[in-house]
């Protein structure tokens, strides 16, 4: 057993089995190396801990009440298991241990707000946290990325915890990834495909609804910037800015917080949204002035330094942004793009100004001259905005015309097609949309059948999707013979093969599946209604 001091605290590493045989032996050596000096606090090391008895735990139980705020690390799989099936990771921190990855000669394939991520072989990559007590961090990403992909955003879920240096990692599996920032810069003649993935992301993540309290509110997080800016601007600028943003309505879609091309990897087919510690509710513009930020903000007084952090240049990032801008908002009117862009600027400078200014930036020659120009610039567009608001084609995400079609089997692709179309738009899970289309085709094949049979008629089929609740509603509507489907009795799915009368599966497996079926038949029409809870 070995012992280090530092300052008031003693770190005990144990070592081999402890058990019945050895116990008293081991607490007697604690004893002595503890009893020479003062400690504050106890951590036991347990990196080379085999095994542990009852006898050992004894020994834990005894030291703890002497050292309440004992914690025990490196602690391995077998051991740790001990440790949790007796309760003591409820009584004391007790912290796994943790495979060590290098990043030496490792490529740098990202870089978010928290951390940075590298590719530590063909099929893995790891993020490297800023903070190095990160563990809370970690679990923090890991719940809200698995929150999203429920949602419908593709992401991968980091698979393990390592430990980088003095720092955690969390490793994720990207098979052959490439991030949109390395594209960008290789592959220039993909600008138009990246700005079209990209900003089909964007729509996504924007028009997805969040359940009440699962992400942070983003409006507070920049009310807080706001405030802060009141010391660094003239008295009515400042006020301004923070009418501006308290203006902002509450909003609870999506936004990434974090958005910029090495955040985008393309993995094989896929685009899959990765960095996902700062997602978080609200309105676009704040989405937009980070975005600003990351292709032009940072670097309007350096456009070298782009090259380093996004690996293509200025030039690449300003066609970037405001092809992005121009294909987000669904126009080409430059006044109506660059009116947003200043809106997103005032959000952008507004970070840039509070981050420099809390690094120390008015304290460094170079550093100040950003910190002025940008404050320059903020003042002068908070001279002419009235609102932060804005108007784009996400307003129309939920309002999809109806789909007014021939009623026959042959137009049933055309049918899944336009709801999955309005499903992946409202970021549906992939759960929830396996299920809607298996009862969007129960329900389109029958009407194909029987609703004009021998004839052949017209139906319609309108996707309507609500904020409260988060639901989406299928409306089927046919002209021909008057049918409730719902009149039939379910089928006794406890009978045999042999025993089952023939017909009635795909209506009861329709009304299982969905939270509510309804049928009326109105103006000569059946009208069936799906509805799914989201």
């Amino acid at each position: 057993m070995n012992t280090s001091w530092e300052n008031d605290k003693i770190t005990i590493r144990l070592e081999g089995r402890i058990d019945s045989g050895n116990a008293a032996a081991v607490e007697s050596e604690i004893s002595d190396a503890l009893k020479d000096h003062t400690a504050s606090a106890v951590i036991l090391d347990a990196e080379d801990l085999e095994y542990i008895s009852s006898a050992g735990l004894r020994i834990i139980l005894r030291l703890r009440k002497k050292f309440p705020e004992l914690r025990i690390i490196n602690v391995k799989s077998d051991v740790f298991e001990v440790f949790e099936m007796t309760g003591f990771t409820e009584m004391m921190t007790v912290e796994k241990a943790y495979r060590r990855v290098s990043i030496e000669g490792c490529e740098e394939i990202g870089h978010g707000a928290n951390g940075s991520l590298y590719r530590i072989d063909k099929d893995n990559v790891v993020k490297i946290y800023n903070n190095p007590d990160a563990l809370d961090d970690i679990q923090h990403e890991r719940e809200v990325a698995r929150l999203a992909l429920i949602l419908g955003i593709p992401t991968a879920i980091s698979y393990d915890v390592v430990k980088v240096g003095d720092s955690y990692g969390s490793v994720f599996e990207l098979l052959n990834a490439r991030s949109f920032s390395k594209i960008l810069g290789t592959e220039p003649e993909k600008l138009d495909w990246c700005v079209d993935e990209y900003v089909e992301m964007l729509k996504r993540i924007h028009s997805t609804v969040v359940p009440e309290g699962k992400l942070p509110d983003m409006k507070e997080t920049v009310l807080s910037w706001a405030r802060f800016m009141q010391d660094y601007l003239p008295e009515e600028s400042g006020k301004k800015l923070l009418a501006l943003v308290e203006a902002v309505p509450h909003d609870d879609h999506m936004i990434h917080g974090d958005y910029h091309t090495k955040n985008l990897e393309l993995q094989d087919d896929e685009v899959l949204l990765i960095d996902m510690d700062t997602l978080a509710v609200g309105h676009p513009i704040f989405e937009l002035g980070s975005m600003f930020n990351a292709y032009r903000g940072f670097f309007e007084l350096d456009h070298k330094a782009i090259e380093s952090f996004q690996r293509f240049s200025y030039e690449t990032a300003e066609k970037f942004w405001y092809k992005t801008l121009a294909k987000y908002l669904g126009t080409d009117d430059e006044k109506v793009i660059r009116s947003v862009e200043d809106k997103a600027r005032i959000i952008g400078y507004t970070r840039l100004i509070r981050r420099s200014v809390r690094r120390g930036g008015l304290e460094d020659k170079d550093r100040k001259a950003e910190i002025d120009h940008w404050t320059k610039e903020l003042i002068e567009l908070l001279e002419k905005t009235d609102t932060l608001l804005f108007e784009n084609d996400l307003e129309d995400t939920n309002k999809h015309k109806d789909l007014d079609i021939e009623a026959v089997e042959d137009n049933l692709d055309e049918v899944m097609a336009y709801v999955d179309e309005n499903l992946e738009a409202v970021g549906c899970s992939m759960k929830a949309q396996m299920q809607i289309d298996i009862a969007v085709e129960e329900i389109f094949v029958n009407i194909c059948k029987y609703a004009y049979h021998p004839e052949k008629g017209r139906a319609v089929v309108r996707v309507e999707v609500s904020d409260d609740p988060v639901q989406v509603k299928i409306t089927f509507i046919d002209h021909g013979k008057p049918y409730d489907p719902l009149l039939k009795d379910d089928p006794d799915v406890t009978l045999s093969a042999d025993e089952r009368e023939i017909g009635g599966l795909g209506i009861f497996m329709v009304k299982q599946t969905m939270d509510a079926v309804e049928y009326e038949y109105k103006d000569g029409s059946n009208i069936l209604t799906l509805v799914k809870n989201l």
